[in-house]
This record gives C-alpha cells, sequence and structure tokens, in this order.
C-alpha cells in the first residue's frame, strides 16, 4: 500500500509541477522566500520535514534547520535577510503585516549562527517590527543589522549597525547604540555587561552564516543542474529520492521515455548558482550518497 500511495504521489507531481511552479506566491508576496541554501537543510511545515530549496515560500510557524557545513539565506517580505549557520534551528512566528503595512515577525533561534541584515534586498525595503530571540536573549530590531548565536556555552548578539533593545529574565532591557556591542549571556550564569568587540572578530563571527563560493550551493535563478543518476526501475528511483532528501539534499525526479517504451528516471538537483558549485556539489554527493557517474549541465 506504501509504494502504490507513493507511486501516485510521483505521478501527481508530475502531472501537476508546472500548475504548482505557477501557484508559488512570488518573493513580495509571500512572508519569507528561500534565496540560497548550502546543503543540507530542511523546514518542517506542520511536522512534516522537507529538504530546503530556493524559491520555497515560507509560512508562519515553519521550522528550518541547516545540517554540519551549511548555510541558508532567506528573503523576509519587506527586504530584510535572514542568514543561518551550520547546525541551526530557526522558527519563524508572527509572519504578517499590521496597519501602515508594517512586516512582523517573531524569530526563534533555538542553536546555531543567525545574522538579521537589511543590505542584502536593500531596494525591497518597508517598515518592520522583527523580534529575535536567540534562546535565552531577546532583541527588538528596529532596522538594523545585528549577528547572534547560541551554543552549548552561551548566548550572545552582537550589534553591527543601528539599534536593538535587548533583555533577559535575569536582567533589565538594555538599548543598544554601539556598532560592535555585544551582549552575552553564559549558560547557566547571569548576563555579562555589554561590552565591545574587535573587527576582526566579527569578520569570524559573520563568515559562519555567509554562503560560501565553492560549496556546492544552490541558488534561486542558478542555471546549471547536477544528474545525480538515470534509474530504470521507478522503486529504485523513489528509494534514491527518499535517501537523498532525507540527508537534505533537495533531489527531483524526471521521466525520460525509453528505448522500446516505458520510462527511466532521472534524479537531479536544480538550480546550482555555477558550473564550479555544480562539480563541487557532484564530488560531495559522491562519498554522501554512494553515487557513480553524476553529470553537470545547464538547465
Amino acid at each position: 500500500m506504501k509504494n502504490h500511495s507513493r507511486s501516485f504521489l510521483l505521478a501527481a507531481c508530475l502531472l501537476l509541477c508546472g500548475t504548482l511552479a505557477q501557484a508559488v506566491p512570488p518573493a513580495d508576496r509571500a512572508f519569507a522566500v528561500v534565496d540560497s541554501v548550502q546543503m543540507p537543510a530542511w523546514v518542517e511545515h506542520n511536522g512534516v520535514r522537507q529538504p530546503l530549496e530556493p524559491g520555497k515560500a515560507l509560512q508562519n510557524r515553519d521550522r528550518v534547520l541547516t545540517g554540519a557545513d551549511a548555510r541558508v539565506l532567506i528573503q523576509l517580505a519587506e527586504g530584510s535577510a535572514v542568514k543561518l549557520g551550520e547546525n541551526a534551528q530557526l522558527d519563524l512566528n508572527a509572519l504578517g503585516w499590521r496597519e501602515n503595512r508594517v512586516f512582523t515577525a517573531a524569530l526563534d533561534v533555538a542553536r546555531g549562527a543567525f545574522r538579521f541584515t537589511t543590505d542584502v534586498f536593500a531596494k525591497l525595503q518597508q517598515k518592520r517590527a522583527v523580534n529575535v530571540r536567540i534562546a535565552t536573549i531577546t532583541a527588538g530590531i528596529r532596522g538594523t543589522d545585528l549577528w547572534g548565536s547560541s551554543d552549548a556555552e552561551r548566548d550572545l548578539v552582537c550589534l553591527l549597525e543601528g539599534r536593538i533593545t535587548v533583555w533577559h529574565p535575569q536582567d533589565e532591557v538594555r538599548e543598544m547604540s554601539e556598532a560592535l556591542s555585544f551582549y552575552v549571556v553564559p549558560k547557566g550564569a547571569a548576563p555579562e555587561p555589554v561590552g565591545s568587540v574587535d573587527p576582526e572578530q566579527v569578520r569570524k563571527w559573520s563568515a559562519q552564516t555567509e554562503v560560501q563560493a565553492g560549496s556546492g550551493y544552490v541558488q534561486r535563478g542558478g542555471q546549471w543542474k547536477l544528474e545525480l543518476a538515470v534509474v530504470e526501475a521507478k522503486t529504485d528511483a523513489l528509494a534514491l529520492y527518499d535517501r537523498a532528501r532525507a540527508a537534505g539534499y533537495a533531489v527531483g525526479i524526471k521521466p525520460q521515455r525509453a528505448e522500446g517504451g516505458g520510462y527511466r528516471y532521472s534524479l537531479r538537483v536544480t538550480q546550482l548558482a555555477s558550473q564550479a558549485e555544480a562539480v563541487v556539489l557532484a564530488e560531495k554527493l559522491k562519498l554522501t550518497l554512494g553515487l557513480t557517474a553524476p553529470l553537470v549541465t545547464r538547465q
């Protein structure tokens, strides 16, 4: 019964893919849209986990997760950008619009490195009321740029530009307006006073949330694809498809007519940022999925 259901879903996806592609809200109408992904990464919606891919419209209460050496860039509806580092978890809450076209969001970072910035998609910026919670620290944002992280040792927020209000259950509300000032709370201890950080340290922190060239990343509008394999049996195609997607790689299936009738099944990753990125991903997936001869081509 399970195989029958999966076969039906595969057929339905193939028949409806063109219609669904047109039905996805454009970036200026969705609350949040995935721009770039350094895989592996996933999104959980209503308890269902799927690999994250460029162009994916994210919804209220979605959870974004990243794996080892992963990065994600997300565009919010009012024009700001959210960046995630490896082994991170971000919950998207309170996404919406209130009167006077003010965009709202509550971004809950349970673990990992995070950046909120307004200089990536600057031309689209509108008014915003965004709160970011990095584990135990909450920061109220009013048009600014900040970096933060939560790990086993501490929770930290660093102001890169603008102004934020931070608070913690064991501390008073604090206003931060000095660039490169930071607020840190060691695990199991009281918050420390606001301090300042060296620009070189900020560059190192910022690199933890930047999509890296030469990582095999995919990007909205990318023109290259990687064909993992062409499989004769539908059951084998579905098995590889499930394994790749469970590992956090946004693999799709495309049937191809075979000589003598019937179909073969091409498994592929699309929207790679460049030929070089596609080659890097091919080498990575050879090891991760045990592939033999993945093929890089233009879409």
